[in-house]
């Protein structure tokens, strides 16, 4: 076991992060994540902020087809017809994870890490959904770089995508 010495720096959170944790806590409002593409690097980087536990309740990282059906209940249909690289699989695991863990807010990411490419897309395709109250919202991008660039911008992009949509209390939550 390698060890780190005492004065080294700690890692800091992603500012997105904190970000994002920020806007959700000051509405009274909890997050979950359901992650493919990104294997739980964005639960990691919202676990790494202080005080995450205060907004963030989980997630469920679903590397495999069966257990985005199993665990997140993405329909056996969608699958199907669209693919687990889709709209339609990124948004029935961003509701799947709202359903499973009660959360308020959910993000998931769903894509082509790479080097080789799945189903006909090429690396780097990615789906990040954000599912709430208020509505759901998919996103679609095509990321460059080698694996573990696509990867950390897939996190920045599922981060991005709660930050850049306008959240009121009743928007996507629980409301006053």
């Amino acid at each position: 076991m390698t060890r780190m010495p005492s004065d080294a720096p700690a890692a800091q959170p992603a500012e997105q992060a904190v970000r994002v944790l920020h806007l959700l806590g000051s509405r009274g409002l909890t997050l979950a994540t359901a992650e493919s593409f990104t294997g739980g690097a964005v639960a990691s980087a919202l676990v790494s902020v202080p005080g995450a536990s205060d907004v963030y309740v989980g997630g469920v990282v679903a590397y495999a087809t069966a257990l985005k059906v199993a665990l997140l209940d993405v329909p056996v249909e969608v699958v199907e017809s669209e693919g687990v690289v889709s709209a339609a699989c990124a948004l029935a695991m961003a509701e799947g994870a709202a359903s499973r863990t009660g959360a308020d807010v959910t993000i998931s990411t769903t894509g082509v890490a790479g080097p080789d490419s799945q189903d006909g897309h090429p690396p780097g395709t990615m789906f990040v959904a954000c599912a709430g109250a208020g509505g759901r919202h998919v996103r679609s991008l095509s990321l460059q770089g080698d694996r573990r660039a696509v990867r950390a911008a897939g996190v920045d992009a599922a981060l991005g995508l709660v930050l850049d949509l306008t959240f009121s209390p009743t928007e996507v939550g629980r409301g006053e």
